[in-house]
């Protein structure tokens, strides 16, 4: 998927918002090496900084990249999947803030690296989708596809249960300290004309799969089904359902977890000098469909 960057600060800045007490959660100390996984802009890479660690941003846009080195040049950030990255040094904390969501090829190799790129004891923090995330706006787009004739529609996001996704984490390598699983609805003030906008924000890949002479009366139905649901008379909500987990990596245990080899990484071009050793290697993506990033879904 590829972002609009330009609009990414104002139309997805609850997400930096919401993602204080996520923060707190991590509670970055002077001097610790932290990945902020899935860092979009960076916001919440300074705001980590500013706590004093030793942070480097990853993310698998070279927009987002360069947009957050433009807007944080004291800072580090790399190109990489979270699917395969790797890091030169092993580090203190993972922290990822409405990212994992969009990770979707194979949710159970992201968690493997996040195990590779931690001390034993590293901490991986992080907030979510979660099952249910977003069901009204997902029924509104389904029933509307339908409606119009068209195949179901691919969905880009993995929404697990919190058993689940505890689950992989165990059998990744991590003992689970925390796991919250809450409701979270959130106003849309960036979409004013309300669902239809959340999927040309969300889910643009849908539509240019749509004739285009559909595309107008077909977002206009999924307004249509998703109001009654969704809008109130100060605009419309979303249906958002977090998942937020702190685990801690296992001391030992990396036959348990070790991934196969990733392929050797293409370092992206001109990497920024601030760059940390303990974060020497990102590998590179070309610019394929984008299924990892910051913003909520």
């Amino acid at each position: 998927m590829q972002w609009a960057v330009a609009t990414y600060d104002t139309a997805f800045g609850y997400v930096s918002a919401h993602g204080a007490p996520l923060l707190d959660l991590l509670d970055p100390q002077p001097d610790e090496r932290v990945i902020d996984l899935g860092c979009g802009t960076g916001v919440s890479t300074a705001d980590i900084a500013a706590r004093g660690a030793d942070v480097i941003g990853i993310d698998e846009s070279l927009e987002m990249v360069n947009a957050a080195r433009s807007e944080h040049p004291h800072l580090s950030f790399a190109v990489g999947d979270a699917h395969d990255f790797t890091i030169s040094e092993p580090c203190d904390a993972v922290f990822s803030n409405s990212a994992l969501h969009w990770m979707t090829r194979d949710p159970s190799a992201v968690i493997s690296r996040v195990h590779a790129a931690l001390r034993p004891g590293g901490r991986f923090v992080a907030e979510m989708g979660g099952a249910g995330n977003c069901a009204e706006l997902i029924a509104a787009v389904q029933t509307a596809w339908r409606v119009f004739g068209l195949p179901e529609p691919e969905l880009p996001w993995y929404f697990p249960t919190p058993a689940e996704y505890a689950t992989r984490l165990e059998e990744g390598g991590f003992v689970v300290r925390l796991m919250e699983y809450f409701d979270r609805p959130t106003r849309l003030a960036e979409c004013p004309d309300g669902a239809a906008d959340w999927v040309r924000l969300y889910a643009p890949e849908l539509i240019a799969e749509v004739p285009p002479e559909l595309a107008g009366p077909l977002l206009d139905r999924v307004n249509e089904l998703a109001a009654p649901a969704l809008r109130r008379e100060s605009g419309w909500m979303a249906d958002y359902v977090r998942l937020r987990f702190a685990a801690v990596r296992k001391p030992g245990g990396d036959e348990l977890v070790q991934p196969q080899a990733p392929p050797t990484p293409h370092t992206p071009p001109g990497p920024h000098p601030s760059q940390p050793p303990h974060a020497a290697s990102a590998a590179q993506t070309p610019p394929a469909p984008h299924t990892h990033s910051a913003p909520q879904a």
